[in-house]
């Protein structure tokens, strides 16, 4: 007998999940510190740490710097592959006992928790967030998930302290269907939160193609069902582990396209360098097609090729700009060229957020500005739509602009100015737009080191009040506590 709170597919859904096939792959994972400390690793991926490296991460063990209680370790063989010869890519996955020098941050980065109307799922703008997995093939030093990755505990808004839980099939559809039936019954707005329809919802975590197919497919098909017009599904695995996209998941797609075919799906893919997915050769240069087109690792080129070529599917990058990583106007240049050139969207690139240790990863908010400034100089019109966007506790936010000149009689930009304009904003987006500007301080690496500055600010950046407690919504709307 089936468990009343348990997620029952239609008919429909049964059909598409019994052709879904879910192999196994080997990624060859490397788990922690413990394999290079106790000299167990494989013998060429043990040389990834020098001795004098592992020492220095010896010695903050057991201690609040303990890097990998800030951030676990973990490494595919893929990706040691590439980055055993590019230093970009060895600090995106190489701990560092700098990491925990400063453990400032926040222990949850832009107030998410205040719109989880259910466990798993931030409810934001007209789209939901999804946390379906809390791991990835490899771990970013810099992962702006750090709090759910390392499952820390967070204090939420109603004073309880508990671990960022993973969202769930039943709870999630049941909260889509409440609230876009009160919204359609309600005029195209919900009469507490003024929002629209919730018709995007995206796939993230952790990252989602760490799970079988079989679970991504009872995902996709509930939130199919559940009347979703939009699914996206974000992900590193491009770049981790690209045979993961292999023809098993195309046909997956496919099968799913052919079922609900009104369904968008936009696939998010994260390349922090173009290392990560273009061949060098042994003088360090990236080479190049007979065209003078920059060539790409077979493997990476296969996996892109097999969810571009599907023309129902967009596929997007987004980054952030990160210190020591891709903070380099030449490397983002060629990344988005490279990108753009076999069917990619440049999206957004991210200044860094407040994550607990961010000190040690956030590129001054000004110089991010002019490094990807500086980036789309020399490309096409089509290959510079990334905006550089960083998230305040409202939304969104797009660093519009830095000037160089001071306004006339205006006090505090005699230096020069920056814009932020805000692009997403919560509930029912009353400011979307709206701009804030402030003198410059080169060496800001977050919003609060710009509070003695601020000229202009109509956006109500700097006067910021928590919103309530969405979970209300959720549990007036269909009656159960969650």
């Amino acid at each position: 007998m089936a468990r009343a709170d348990r997620y029952q597919p239609s008919d429909r859904e049964q059909a598409f999940l019994d052709s879904i096939e879910s192999p196994k792959y080997d990624r060859e994972i490397i788990n922690g510190l413990k394999p290079f400390f106790r000299d167990k690793a494989p013998d060429d991926i043990k040389r990834f740490y020098s001795g004098s490296e592992l020492a220095a991460l010896d010695a903050v063990r057991g201690t609040e710097r303990d890097v990998e209680l800030r951030m676990p370790v973990k490494l595919t063989r893929h990706f040691f592959e590439l980055a055993k010869n590019s230093e970009p890519l060895k600090r995106i996955v190489k701990a560092d006992p700098d990491e925990t020098l400063n453990l400032a941050g926040s222990e949850d980065p832009g107030y998410q928790m205040d719109f989880a109307p259910v466990e798993g799922m931030l409810h934001k703008y007209e789209m939901g967030l999804l946390y379906a997995v809390s791991t990835c093939s490899a771990h970013c030093r810099f992962c702006y998930r750090e709090e759910l990755i390392s499952q820390k505990d967070i204090k939420r808004q109603d004073g309880t302290v508990a671990k960022k839980g993973l969202a769930k099939i039943k709870p999630v559809t049941d909260y889509i269907r409440a609230h876009n039936e009160t919204v359609a019954a309600n005029g195209g707005l919900h009469p507490e939160t003024r929002r629209e329809k919730l018709r995007e919802v995206l796939l993230s975590g952790g990252d989602p193609m760490v799970l079988p197919n079989r679970k991504l497919g009872e995902w996709m098909a509930a939130l199919a069902e559940s009347g979703v017009e939009s699914i996206r599904l974000g992900t590193k695995e491009m770049a981790f582990h690209p045979l993961r996209f292999d023809q098993a998941f195309l046909d997956m797609l496919d099968r799913f396209h052919e079922t609900w075919p009104h369904v968008g799906f936009r696939l998010m893919i994260h390349f922090n360098h173009p290392d990560e997915f273009l061949l060098k050769g042994e003088d360090g240069a990236y080479l190049t097609n007979d065209n003078g087109s920059l060539m790409w690792h077979p493997d990476t080129l296969k996996a892109i090729e097999g969810v571009v070529s599907r023309g129902w599917v967009n596929v997007e990058n987004q980054a952030p700009i990160i210190k020591g990583i891709n903070d380099d106007a030449e490397a983002l240049r060629v990344m988005q060229r490279a990108l753009y050139r076999v069917g990619v969207g440049n999206h957004y690139f991210f200044c860094g957020r407040d994550i607990v240790a961010y000190q040690a990863f956030n590129v001054p908010i000004e110089t991010a500005w002019q490094l990807l400034n500086e980036s789309q100089k020399g490309l096409s019109g089509v290959e510079t739509h990334a905006r550089l966007s960083i998230t305040h506790y409202k939304g969104k936010t797009e660093v519009a602009a830095v000037t160089d000149e001071p306004i006339p009689g205006v006090p505090g930009t005699e230096n020069g100015v920056l814009i932020f304009k805000i692009l997403r904003n919560a509930l029912d987006a009353p400011d979307r737009g709206k701009v804030c500007i402030v003198g410059r301080n080169p060496d800001a690496i977050w919003f609060d080191d710009y509070e003695d500055r601020v000229i202009f600010d109509e956006a109500g950046l700097y006067d910021y009040a928590r919103v309530d407690n969405k979970r209300i919504e959720f549990e007036e709307s269909v009656g159960v506590a969650v």
